[in-house]
């Protein structure tokens, strides 16, 4: 599927990117991180919010030592900040690195947000298209970036997708299948950023592969914003409870270079603007991350 290319985005978002969790990492493993994602290719680095590093601040540290790298929030919680104050940050972290930013905003999930934080979470649209407005209301005063950090939501259901189109400049979508991207290119329209998450696993063997996976959906299966999700795409309660190889596969891709590459390919045909890749690997074990990103990696310039 041929899409549009958005005229703010900052970078070749056909490479793809690499998606990540770097509380990990102290600082000089977090620099050699993207120099080292740079020099391979790679054209992004997506980094969550949860409760360790506040992603501004690390992405602004790790700007400084990358030139072509963008730089993501995949996603910055909306109940963590002001909209004032994320306007602030949002446009302050594009202007420190040349434009190569992309704000990602999320609702987060009932258990971070109402558990953790106390806050209410009663109208997860609603209380968005509120703080998007807000945002969009609040002035900033310091130098301008070269370009305007492009906002995308973390989207899965129609309704987020339905807003992501109307009031951002696309969707950062999570744990979907090609499926769920030929979907949600429909919702969002031609015109639109879809930047999906896809985590790999390079084995080839069946049952190490998808006993790897599921570690990591076991971690997501219990938060309903996901189970819902995978249950609008045909898999049953069974398929989720089980975590079964059914989910597995449609989930996470695993097998050769080649297979994953393939996987890649299902989602930019299915109408995805830039892929992120997670690799899915044993705790700590930097050297098989490391494998597979080499074997996926796009080649520099």
């Amino acid at each position: 599927m041929s899409i549009a290319a958005p005229s703010f985005a900052a970078w070749d978002h056909a490479r793809p990117g690499v998606w990540m969790f770097t509380d990990d990492l102290d600082r000089d493993q977090a620099v050699s991180l993207v120099t080292r994602l740079e020099a391979l290719g790679y054209s992004s680095l997506f980094v969550p919010e949860t409760t360790g590093r506040d992603p501004f601040a690390h992405l602004a540290a790790l700007g400084e030592h990358t030139s072509k790298l963008v730089l993501a929030t995949g996603i910055a919680s909306i109940f963590n900040r002001h909209p004032g104050s994320m306007q602030q940050v949002s446009q302050t972290l594009a202007e420190q690195v040349d434009g190569r930013f992309l704000l990602g905003l999320g609702v987060s999930h009932a258990p971070m947000v109402e558990g953790l934080r106390k806050l209410d979470y009663s109208r997860p649209r609603a209380q968005m298209q509120q703080y998007l407005e807000a945002m969009n209301a609040s002035p900033y005063a310091g130098p301008p970036p070269p370009r305007p950090p492009a906002r995308v939501l973390a989207a899965l259901g129609p309704r987020m997708l339905e807003l992501a189109a109307e009031a951002a400049d696309g969707a950062h979508t999570y744990f979907v299948t090609p499926d769920h991207t030929a979907q949600a290119r429909q919702a969002l329209g031609p015109d639109k950023i879809l930047a999906v998450e896809q985590k790999v696993v390079l084995e080839t063997e069946p049952a190490r592969a998808r006993d790897l996976a599921r570690v990591s959906i076991s971690r997501y299966a219990r938060l309903p914003n996901y189970r819902k999700s995978w249950a609008r795409l045909g898999f049953t309660d069974e398929d989720i409870a089980e975590l079964s190889d059914r989910l597995v596969d449609g989930l996470v891709a695993w097998g050769t270079a080649a297979d994953l590459q393939a996987r890649i390919r299902d989602h930019y045909d299915a109408g995805a603007t830039h892929v992120c890749l997670q690799p899915v690997v044993e705790a700590g074990d930097e050297d098989a991350r490391w494998a597979v990103l080499e074997a996926l990696a796009p080649g520099a310039d």
